[in-house]
């Protein structure tokens, strides 16, 4: 296992970059530490995948260096660096059976036959495949061929790292949570780094103990599910994380007041807005922490939506779209209504950053 560090990483498709726009990968400086689980989470186009096969070996930076555990292993090719990577279409020799499939790595290092055996078995068991040891890995569904992968990874002592990319695809949708789990089980019982690329919110936040959310290839915030949905850094991660995404509502603040529609809004950062500072602001605050109130922001109910345990209402404070969430079974107004804002989770960004002590990012 190692500690993965990327120090001053940066990385253009097109030769001679000029700009920070040539670069489909922006300055980067991350570390991953050993043990750890990871996800790095982002649309499709924002430079997950370019930065996983970057730490692979798959890639070489056009700048910076990739370090495990210190050693710089930039110019190292895959084979080299140790690590394992599972991929979004289960790769599996199927002639093959599921025993050889995970003996094949070994064997390939030359490792004892019965010390084969043993680690074999002893993965099967893990990732619940001791039952087909001994068929043809052409018979399994795609979750069990995506096992098979995984177990390639676990079943080397000597893997640093291991990858997945886009790993549930091709999974069917009512065994994505099985595997999902067996994966978050299989982290705290082999302690293995791990870096999980996915689009799928639920995916990184399930797995992950820290998340590296991207965007147009750059990073805008790493933490864990809670603080990246309680406090973002960024009004992408509100916006991308969460269903619905965050509120971003176009604001004043004078004199350390925050003023939304002519308003005035309690926040928790609008005393750290300077009068007179460039660049627009815009208040943040998710739909789970806006209520109903007899008196606060005036606001039309324009639709209501059942999600099942609670109530999506859509209002319009002027032309603003504002959403909050209701429990299930409260009566929803029609026509004109008030809103309030929780203060302690309402939040002022400035060019897209959220403001803090004065100083955005």
């Amino acid at each position: 296992m190692a500690k993965i560090t990327l120090d001053d990483l940066r990385h253009a498709y097109v030769p001679n970059p000029q700009g920070p726009d040539d670069y489909a990968l922006k300055q980067l400086d991350i570390s991953f530490e050993d043990g750890g689980a990871y996800a790095l989470l982002g649309p499709s186009g924002c430079g997950k995948t370019t930065l996983l096969n970057i730490i692979s070996g798959l890639l070489t930076p056009s700048h910076g260096k990739v370090l495990f555990d210190s050693k710089d292993v930039t110019g190292l090719a895959p084979d080299q660096r140790h690590i394992a990577q599972v991929f979004q279409f289960p790769v599996v020799y199927d002639t093959m059976s599921v025993y050889d499939n995970l003996a094949f790595p070994l064997r390939n290092r030359g490792v004892a036959e019965a010390d084969v055996d043993r680690k074999v078995r002893e993965i099967a068991a893990m990732i619940d495949l001791e039952d087909t040891l001994e068929n043809r890995a052409s018979g399994l569904t795609a979750d069990g061929k995506q096992k098979i992968s995984l177990g390639r990874g676990l079943v080397r002592d000597d893997v640093n790292v291991i990858m997945f990319d886009e790993p549930l695809t091709v999974i069917d949708p009512h065994l994505k949570w099985q595997l999902r789990s067996k994966l978050k089980e299989l982290h705290q019982r082999v302690a293995r780094t791990m870096i999980y690329v996915t689009h799928d919110q639920t995916e990184a936040l399930t797995f992950a103990d820290k998340v590296v959310v991207m965007n147009v290839g750059q990073v805008v915030q790493i933490g864990t599910p809670v603080e990246l949905f309680e406090t973002p850094a960024h009004e992408f991660v509100g916006h991308f994380i969460g269903s619905p995404g965050m509120n971003i509502l176009d604001c004043e603040v004078k004199g350390g007041k925050a003023f939304f529609r002519g308003q005035e809004v309690e926040t928790a950062n609008a005393g750290a807005v300077k009068d007179g500072e460039s660049g627009p602001l815009r208040l943040g605050v998710r739909p789970e922490f806006v209520s109903l109130a007899e008196r606060g922001i005036e606001a039309e109910v324009v639709k209501v939506s059942d999600s099942g345990r609670y109530q999506i209402v859509e209002t319009r404070v002027g032309d603003a779209p504002v959403k909050l969430l209701v429990n299930e079974g409260v009566e929803i107004p029609t026509g004109r209504t008030a809103l309030s804002f929780r203060a302690d989770r309402t939040r002022i960004y400035r060019d897209g950053w959220l403001v803090a002590s004065g100083e955005t990012r």
